[in-house]
């Protein structure tokens, strides 16, 4: 009977009704974790018990990592907005329209730093902006209880954390460094067959994606093992390595495929088999089918009388090899947890600050809407209202959907209401700690199942939270039923408003974002001439694998419009792949052609700085690139090998920028001697 009802009800009924085996040990976790930190409220008298209850909720996660790292950020974020709220209260206290503007430009802030940060970090500023909206907009009514307020609901968010911390860590650990292991082999196979796919060039665009996609994911992971212990330190590191190799992987596959391009017909077809039999070795990922194929092309480069395309193409596909078992060794030490060395530095990020500003704007705004209209109407609950709205705009400003985010979180709230009320004021005997544990523990549970359905987990997380502080337990339970509906409504309305301002003031990415991708791809083009070496490609390939991925959606949205912009982001991609091999065969260059690498390096800088390619642009790189090459020919100080893999990462970086100059992807037609 449940396929014929609503999705919503559908899952609610499997979730509660079907549960999976660790979906019954999250939800009793759960609730261990928030009766003891409840038992402990009440036993040390708290002024707000509900706080350390709705801790361990907001922060408990399926793996220990997880419960560790956002309960660590919280603490912080908790902090600093108490903080915060002593500064406001000390300076605007008695002027309530500075107040309110600081106020809204603190949450702005918040809001510019969550949407430009991510996982921990994103999470601390959150509730850097909320806990400052909780704790400083009550005591606005009175002024001089603001500290007892900080240091309460700073103790109280504490307990809670280290609650649910406890518990997730005795009762059935789930230790996110082991998923960690299932994650990375999972990454790394998407990017061997990736890399096989770009060899080929039967895919240019899925295949690249899903490996980006793979490798982000599971580096976003890597923060919360850290939390774990040495073991979990280890393995983080070994998988910043893996990412690192990945990239270089696919890079370089992609660079022999364009090398491939470049060939003539019969040359081509002479290279077509070895390529193949590559690419097949990188699909099946086995170590002894790669050995042999680097046997194979090891051979190939001895036979006599191999034109010079031919020979480079080859040189680069030896290169894909070896880093293809380079990136093997590093998954076994991710999965063995085994210590390497000279790990980079994490992946980064495209960050988009003026993006970030203008959701920092809109929180504010809203926020002063809300104010005013709790300060025109002297609605006696409005600061709740308020208040909310400040939470609300701190949990899903920053967001790319915010709507949709803060429409969920207003559900939930819709559905605690009721419940929260049947709780407070039908429940015989609530004031009883075991009777207030059962009628908290069977909704509370229930939500806690629900939170295994991704569908509705938005919707059960709203609801545990709001659920709790509407029947607000404490040692001397208050059931005025006035004080509650009035408390439910500002509510509702505060989170009301927030959803019509997202649904009004719309920031969904649109042209001017992604062309704001590309400028940002060439200025990374030009730092990357100069940037360290051992850090770029973490650094360059991450923030890369990040704006590809966000073309590809707005391709995907508008499927037909022509897509410069993804032809921009993978002439990007290759130009900085190129620019990074040349410079690692370059870096013990002596000193006269370092000079010329210098040279040629700072006319990149300069021609990546006059903004996105034109046709009238094509030639600029013709001089810069022969020189470079002339110098190559005239050197001895490098070996055969470097030399010749120099020359063609010379001569792909040409070609890429003739392409992109030409407003399309790489072409079969070659850039002209």
């Amino acid at each position: 009977m449940a396929t014929f009802l609503p999705p919503a009800l559908d899952d609610f009924f499997k979730a509660v009704f079907n549960p999976s085996r660790p979906a019954l040990q999250f939800a009793v976790k759960n609730l261990i974790g928030g009766g003891l930190a409840l038992y402990l409220a009440f036993i040390l008298e708290m002024q707000q018990p509900q706080w350390a209850l709705t801790t361990v909720f907001i922060v408990n996660q399926p793996l220990s990592g997880m419960v560790l790292s956002k309960g660590a950020y919280r603490m912080l974020g908790t902090f600093v907005g108490a903080v915060v709220s002593l500064g406001m209260i000390a300076l605007f206290g008695q002027t309530p329209v500075l107040f309110l503007l600081s106020m809204a430009l603190w949450l702005g802030i918040c809001t510019a730093g969550a949407s430009l940060y991510r996982n921990n970090a994103s999470y601390g500023f959150v509730l850097a902006g909320y806990t400052t909206a909780i704790i400083a907009l009550p005591s606005t009514a009175a002024p001089l209880s603001v500290f007892d307020q900080a240091q309460a609901r700073f103790f109280e968010i504490t307990l809670g954390i280290v609650c649910a911390s406890l518990v997730s860590t005795v009762l059935w650990p789930r230790r996110i460094e082991h998923q960690l292991a299932v994650q990375a082999r999972g990454a790394w196979q998407s990017g061997m067959a990736a890399a096989a796919s770009e060899l080929l060039g039967t895919d240019l665009r899925q295949g690249l994606l899903d490996a980006l996609g793979r490798i982000v994911s599971v580096d976003a992971q890597r923060d919360h093992a850290a939390f774990e212990g040495p073991d979990g330190r280890v393995r983080a590191q070994a998988l910043r390595v893996m990412s690192r190799d990945l990239l270089s992987l696919l890079r370089v596959a992609r660079g022999v495929a364009r090398l491939r391009l470049m060939l003539d017909p019969s040359d081509g077809k002479s290279v077509d088999p070895l390529i193949q039999g590559v690419a097949q070795a990188l699909a099946d990922g086995g170590e002894a089918a790669l050995h042999q194929q680097a046997v194979v092309v090891d051979e190939s480069l001895l036979v006599s009388g191999l034109e010079p395309p031919v020979h480079l193409c080859l040189m680069r596909l030896t290169v894909v090899l070896q880093l293809a078992g380079v990136a093997g060794q590093t998954l076994a030490a991710v999965e063995q947890g085994s210590e390497v060395r000279n790990a980079p530095g994490p992946l980064a990020w495209h960050r988009d600050l003026e993006q970030g500003v203008m959701s920092g704007l809109r929180s504010a705004l809203a926020f002063l809407a809300v104010a005013g209209l709790w300060v025109f109407t002297a609605w006696p609950a409005g600061l709740g209202a308020v208040s909310i709205c400040g939470v609300v705009l701190s949990l899903f400003a920053g967001r790319e959907a915010p709507a949709g985010a803060a429409l969920n979180f207003l559900k939930g709230i819709a559905v605690s209401v009721p419940v929260a009320a049947l709780v407070s004021f039908l429940l015989p005997g609530g004031d009883a700690f075991s009777m207030l544990c059962l009628g908290l523990g069977v909704p509370l549970f229930m939500a806690s199942l629900c939170l295994s359905q991704p569908a509705i987990a938005p919707i059960a997380s709203s609801f545990c939270i709001f659920f709790v502080n509407n029947v607000a337990p404490a040692n001397v339970m208050i059931h005025d039923l006035d004080s509650f509906i009035n408390r439910a409504l500002a509510t509702l309305v505060g989170v009301g408003v927030s959803v019509l301002v997202f649904r009004v003031v719309s920031l969904g990415p649109g042209v001017r974002h992604y062309r704001r991708l590309v400028q940002a791809s060439l200025s990374d083009l030009s730092q990357l001439t100069r940037r360290p070496l051992a850090q770029a490609e973490s650094w360059f390939g991450g923030r890369m694998a990040d704006r590809l991925m966000r073309l590809a959606r707005y391709r995907t949205q508008h499927p037909d419009e022509p897509n410069l912009e993804w032809h921009h982001g993978l002439n990007g991609l290759d130009l900085g792949g190129e620019l990074l091999h040349l410079r690692g065969c370059l870096v013990d260059a002596d000193p006269s052609l370092a000079r010329e690498r210098d040279l040629y390096l700072r006319n990149l800088g300069r021609l990546f700085k006059q903004g996105e390619p034109s046709p009238g642009q094509s030639d600029l790189l013709d001089e810069p690139s022969e020189r470079l090459l002339k110098a190559l020919d005239a050197n001895t100080g490098l070996t055969p090998r470097r030399q010749e893999l120099a020359r063609a990462a010379v001569v792909q970086v040409q070609y890429v920028w003739h392409s992109w100059c030409g407003n399309g992807p790489a072409s079969p037609t070659p850039p002209p001697a």
